[in-house]
């Protein structure tokens, strides 16, 4: 369980044959082999630490359903770490399991915020609840604005998001561009609504 308030960035060192090595920004004091750390809004297991290196074991399937598999050495990631009993909860409850892939279609940046648009499918959309939250590449987000069968992207549905300035320079999200896909994680009780209906 997470919040979707990032501790880090990282830099990715290495990714090959289910591998992934990071590099954080700044240094994660205490962690252990085993623990849980969402890497883009994606829970892993860390398989090992050294000297303040991060290594991660990937699946197919992880590859296949998130936006791991296309990254490449120099390229940022969120870290953060899984929430301890009794935290204060600042974003809101992340499970780690993305729900799919969007892609950024807009970021318009005014001053020290920004707004970011992004695509998504259909089936992803009709989840999406105007100012209800959401997670895009691990970042707690509220949801501004939702378009249903947007024509800037032919296809799919679109939402917006508000960055202010501190998610702009603590997070990746500042360096996306249009065409970038990112990791989507639905509101869980949305999910569970619908689930129910």
């Amino acid at each position: 369980m997470f919040t979707g308030i990032i501790e880090t960035t990282g830099e990715v060192l290495a990714r090959r044959a289910g591998l992934l090595r990071i590099r954080p920004a700044r240094p994660l004091k205490g962690l252990a082999e085993g623990e849980s750390i969402a890497l883009n809004g994606v829970c892993l297991t860390l398989d090992r630490s050294r000297k303040g290196d991060l290594e991660f074991r990937l699946l197919p399937e992880t590859l296949r359903a998130t936006t791991l598999g296309i990254l490449k050495p120099g390229g940022r990631v969120n870290l953060e770490r899984s929430l301890r009993a009794g935290s204060r909860v600042g974003g809101h409850l992340v499970l780690g399991h993305v729900d799919g892939k969007g892609k950024v279609a807009v970021l318009r940046k005014v001053k020290d915020t920004a707004t970011l648009e992004i695509s998504l499918s259909p089936a992803m959309g009709a989840l999406l609840v105007p100012k209800g939250p959401i997670t895009v590449d691990g970042v707690s987000l509220t949801i501004g604005t939702t378009v249903p069968g947007t024509r800037r992207v032919p296809g799919t549905d679109c939402f917006s998001v508000h960055l202010i300035r501190h998610t702009l320079s603590s997070t990746t999200l500042s360096g996306k561009r249009p065409g970038d896909e990112v990791n989507l994680e639905i509101d869980p009780v949305a999910k569970i609504l619908r689930g129910m209906l």
